[in-house]
């Protein structure tokens, strides 16, 4: 290869990972933004996030391999229980490619509220998530109020803080 063909194939790929990084930017969903609406398979039939419309929900992308998502799912199962009748709902999405990790994921904590399953990703891709685990916290009018990466003890209470106040906006 000539030096000249270098330069123009540095070049190019210079080019090419600009524009994938325009493109992934694209997708990037900030407060106020509407929550793209997505239709998946769960235990129990289909999950759709439009059918939660008027509720304030709490969606949280995960994977069996994740270890602060074993953190989240207690906390996730007692806030659904707690905050269920003033209108929240909790959705899991998960990622595995494997079902056989998400059914033993599943059989040593039991999700007390809406599981979905994403194996090709394509969700979290749209949602621009970029760790595990990820939520967005979106409201009765179905727009994206916050987005939390991870989880750790010390951020409880300030997404529970969240959660009630948006429990308790107007529609």
């Amino acid at each position: 290869m000539t030096i000249k063909a270098r330069k123009n194939t540095r070049g190019l790929i210079a080019a090419a990972l600009f524009c994938l990084s325009m493109y992934s930017n694209a997708f990037a969903l900030n407060a106020g933004s509407p929550a793209p609406d997505f239709e998946l398979p769960g235990p129990k039939g289909a999950v759709k996030l439009s059918s939660t419309s008027g509720s304030v929900v709490y969606l949280d992308f995960w994977a069996s391999w994740c270890g602060p998502c074993r953190q989240s799912f207690p906390w996730m199962n007692s806030i659904q229980e707690k905050y269920r009748s003033q209108g929240l709902k909790v959705i899991g999405v998960n990622l595995d490619s494997k079902n056989e990790d998400v059914q033993k994921f599943l059989a040593q904590l039991p999700a007390q509220f809406t599981v979905a399953f994403d194996a090709k990703g394509a969700t979290p891709q749209i949602y621009g998530v970029k760790g595990m685990p990820t939520s967005f916290l979106i409201g009765r009018d179905g727009r994206i109020i916050s987005q939390h990466s991870g989880f750790k003890e010390s951020d409880r209470e300030t997404i529970e803080q969240q959660i009630k106040t948006a429990l308790e906006a107007k529609k």
